[in-house]
């Protein structure tokens, strides 16, 4: 009885009180798991935390490349308000002096912290990862990301190279650890030493991986046999698929390994037997990520603080794996927008467990069956990643910002997302037939060159505006002028309309058949309320 009213007294103390957050970030992760459908990758700890979360099937970045995603969700305005589409420009200096997430925390009484790659490092964020605006203490980047782009892969010669493909003894790595390891160690410091002082926590965590090089532990490969892959669905290129719509995946060909293979730009097919092994080893980093988030979640749990913080989980953008045959982000399809989001809030999306039961005990991938896959409250209303600033927020119980006007640059603290807090009440199948999601992507060119994949600001002329509906992918690529940053929509170069529910992988382009023009009128008339 007396274990029971202890217990009871907890649960009551918890949900007056605030709740802590630890906001995880992957990197280039598609929603590859287990609690996605996944059959093939064992995720076991990602979905462990699925099971124990509101999990968002049709989350969307607003931009499919590092910085300008990043900027986007932390700021929750679109990279059309931040005005960074590239790695080069920082957004309280060129567009506006935008409140950050966690320095709405920290405004708050929050002690906010950040680990790895949160903000993308460099010039987008000051060269401080918006320290001292955003953290209350200096960020932390591990030391071993110093090699990560040197040659670091052993060949088959032998030799060491800057391959994509990357299996490692850590054993034999500088410093014998691995960046991601490092990025565990330190939150866990962190977590122990804010358990001590008692305060409450905004803690981010940034993963490096699955980005490439496909750099991890070797044993991870051993998940994942080479017979068992099997290439993409779609692994050619659409033949309604715009030239302007392309991505020549130019950093995936940069490495060693892939150079070897003498592929003709931009269009030049990857060998298939090299596409099983880029899938192979994108998948063993996803596993090798996913034991990470489960050691630092078991932490989470071991130090009394599941039951006292929301738990956040998601991923950049996606990352294409020989879909449309493509690699890598850099486009507006759903293998490049599409991100995994769960949610985990103490007493709200899972019960809070009996004293000594483990929330989060860590899964082991090689002792633990692959068929232990978690589904979750499952949500599929389309939401975006600016709705993140607002729905945490409110799930901590601070005060929501309001909708941003527009113009906004000069408003320091608002949203142009949505709290989709609501969403998490709902059941699977009541969905809202107008949530929309927006993303876009820059070209230099109609055609597909060299820097199509990141154009700097200064050489963007096209810009690709799309729309993701619970029925469409709508995307209409537009004239865009780099010095005054307005998109003219009059100006059309190409268009992309695809049907959701009979063509799931966007590989026929109906754009241009007149029984959808009705559907095309009306998708475009969307950007002239929110572009």
């Amino acid at each position: 009885m007396l274990r029971k009213l202890t217990y009871l007294k907890r649960v009551a103390y918890l949900f007056p009180g605030k709740l802590n957050v630890l906001f995880v970030v992957a990197d280039d992760l598609r929603p590859t798991l287990g609690s996605y459908g996944d059959p093939i990758v064992k995720s076991l700890n990602i979905d462990q935390l699925a099971s124990k979360s509101s999990v968002f099937h049709n989350a969307y970045a607003q931009q499919a490349v590092c910085a300008p995603s990043r900027t986007s969700f932390l700021t929750s305005r679109r990279p059309d308000t931040t005005r960074l589409y590239d790695f080069y420009s920082y957004w309280r200096v060129h567009a506006g002096n935008y409140t950050t997430l966690p320095q709405y925390f920290k405004s708050n009484g929050y002690t906010t912290m950040s680990v790895g790659k949160v903000f993308h490092p460099g010039i987008a964020s000051n060269k401080s990862d918006d320290y001292p605006y955003s953290w209350s203490i200096p960020p932390y980047h591990p030391s071993s990301l110093r090699y990560e782009k040197h040659k670091m892969c052993k060949g088959k010669d032998g030799k060491l190279h800057a391959n994509l493909l990357c299996p490692v003894d850590v054993r034999e790595m500088p410093e014998g650890i691995l960046p991601d390891m490092q990025n565990t160690e330190e939150a866990v410091k962190l977590l122990k030493s804010v358990k001590d002082q008692g305060n409450h926590f905004f803690l981010a965590v940034g993963y490096y991986k699955p980005h490439i090089p496909f750099r991890y532990p070797k044993q991870f490969l051993e998940l994942y046999p080479l017979e068992n892959m099997t290439l993409a669905p779609d692994p050619f290129i659409p033949t309604g698929l715009p030239s302007v719509a392309y991505n020549p995946w130019t950093d995936v060909r940069k490495r060693e390994d892939v150079q070897a293979l003498n592929i003709s730009f931009p269009y030049g097919p990857i060998p298939k037997e090299f596409q099983l092994q880029i899938r192979q080893n994108y998948f063993a980093a996803v596993s090798y990520l996913d034991s990470q988030v489960g050691k630092l979640l078991n932490v989470l749990d071991e130090l009394g603080l599941a039951n006292e913080t929301i738990v956040v989980f998601t991923s950049d953008h996606g990352w294409s794996l020989g879909e449309h045959g493509e690699w890598a982000k850099y486009s507006n399809f759903d293998v490049a927008t599409r991100v995994p989001l769960m949610v985990y809030v103490p007493g709200r999306t899972a019960p809070i467990p009996e004293p000594g039961t483990k929330t989060f005990p860590y899964l082991d991938p090689f002792q633990y069956s692959s068929e232990r896959h978690y589904k979750g409250k499952v949500v599929k209303n389309i939401v975006e990643m600016v709705d993140l600033f607002p729905t945490i927020s409110e799930l901590a119980g601070l005060k929501v910002p309001h909708r941003c006007p527009r113009p906004s640059f000069d408003v320091e603290l608002c949203t142009e997302g949505s709290s989709i807090v609501h969403y998490m009440k709902t059941s699977e199948k009541d969905m809202d037939p107008e949530a929309i999601a927006y993303s876009q992507y820059p070209r230099p060119a109609d055609l597909p060159q060299q820097d199509s994949d990141l154009p700097l600001l200064k050489d963007i002329r096209i810009m690709g505006y799309s729309i993701r509906s619970c029925d469409y992918r709508y995307t209409v690529w537009v004239d865009f002028d780099p010095v005054t940053f307005v998109a003219d929509f009059e100006h059309l170069h190409s268009g992309e309309l695809y049907l959701v529910h009979s063509d799931p992988n966007q590989d026929h382009n109906v754009f241009n058949k007149t029984e959808y023009a009705g559907v095309v009128h009306k998708l475009r008339n969307y950007f002239k309320g929110s572009i």
